[in-house]
């Protein structure tokens, strides 16, 4: 990118949910440049320098003054760079030995694994989301010259309309087994939202598809609403996540898929903390607490 110049389309990622998409790519951008890197983004960095929203925001860490003590670009955003490199892997291995040649990312942000993972031959990665952040990523994406590794079949649609049919439309094979994720997607969604999401990504599989996504199971999200990663990210950016986050009690979409036949692993972020090394670990006030990672495959008939 030329400075700060901006792309068309960043009104998709200027505020709210798509904002947070931004704060994403910043950690992931940090967290590309750390030397025990989990994850590595190259173009991350560019989606935060493309927009006037995140003027000033880090990029790498040696741009933040307290460095790892700071909440939102030390932890927060290493729970970021951790939750990359998982659900990398869990995608990868989809593909690799579960045999999964669509990939679809549910509400996609900015995600670049259609660019940056090693994807074997067939694969086609959808991408849903609004117009406005596809058209965002687009145009950064233009600007670095960007190839993806595999078909790659943006999606523009709301998750609250009618996508099941724009996915359709886009060329998905119902037939044909699939690997989704939705990745800091659901806490943002109504419980209705979440469970028609949940009960449509059933319906559109056979078996052999794969689904991994977060959820939050906090009773009570104001519990911990002076949590240092809550207050940090709203000092320090201006982003309210709890404002952004539906507060109804959420179904148990694990639950449901194991009632439909899925089997389901249930983990803790601090479970892979401890299996790579790196990343954040439990602490007192935690906002991270409640948040789970979901993997749910769907036997074969």
């Amino acid at each position: 990118m030329k400075g700060m110049e901006v792309v068309p389309g960043v009104e998709g990622v200027a505020g709210g949910v798509g904002l947070t998409a931004l704060l994403v790519a910043a950690a992931r951008a940090i967290e590309t440049h750390r030397p025990d890197s989990l994850a590595r983004d190259v173009y991350a960095e560019h989606f935060v320098l493309a927009a006037p929203a995140c003027a000033g925001w880090p990029v790498r860490m040696e741009q933040v003054a307290d460095g790892d003590e700071n909440p939102l670009w030390g932890r927060f955003a290493r729970y970021f760079g951790l939750r990359t490199r998982v659900l990398d892997d869990f995608l990868l291995q989809s593909v690799l030995t579960g045999g999964a040649r669509q990939v679809v990312l549910l509400g996609a942000g900015l995600d670049t694994r259609a660019f940056r993972l090693d994807w074997p031959p067939g694969c086609v990665i959808f991408e849903i989301d609004r117009d406005g952040v596809l058209a965002f990523k687009r145009d950064v994406l233009d600007e670095q010259a960007a190839t993806p590794n595999a078909a790659r079949v943006p999606v523009p649609v709301d998750l609250r309309a009618d996508w099941v049919g724009a996915l359709a439309d886009a060329g998905f094979d119902t037939g044909a087994p699939s690997v989704w994720l939705a990745e800091g997607l659901l806490f943002y969604l109504p419980p209705a939202a979440e469970t028609y999401l949940i009960d449509a990504v059933d319906r559109l599989t056979t078996g052999g598809s794969a689904l991994a996504f977060e959820v939050k199971l906090d009773k009570d999200l104001l519990e911990y609403r002076d949590s240092p990663l809550y207050t940090s990210t709203t000092r320090q950016i201006g982003i309210d996540l709890l404002g952004l986050f539906d507060r109804a009690p959420r179904p148990d979409s694990a639950g449901d898929l194991a009632g439909k036949g899925w089997s389901t692993s249930v983990r803790t972020p601090f479970d892979f903390t401890r299996r790579h090394g790196r990343g954040p670990l439990p602490e007192q006030n935690d906002a991270l607490a409640g948040n789970r990672w979901v993997f749910a495959e769907k036997p074969r008939s």
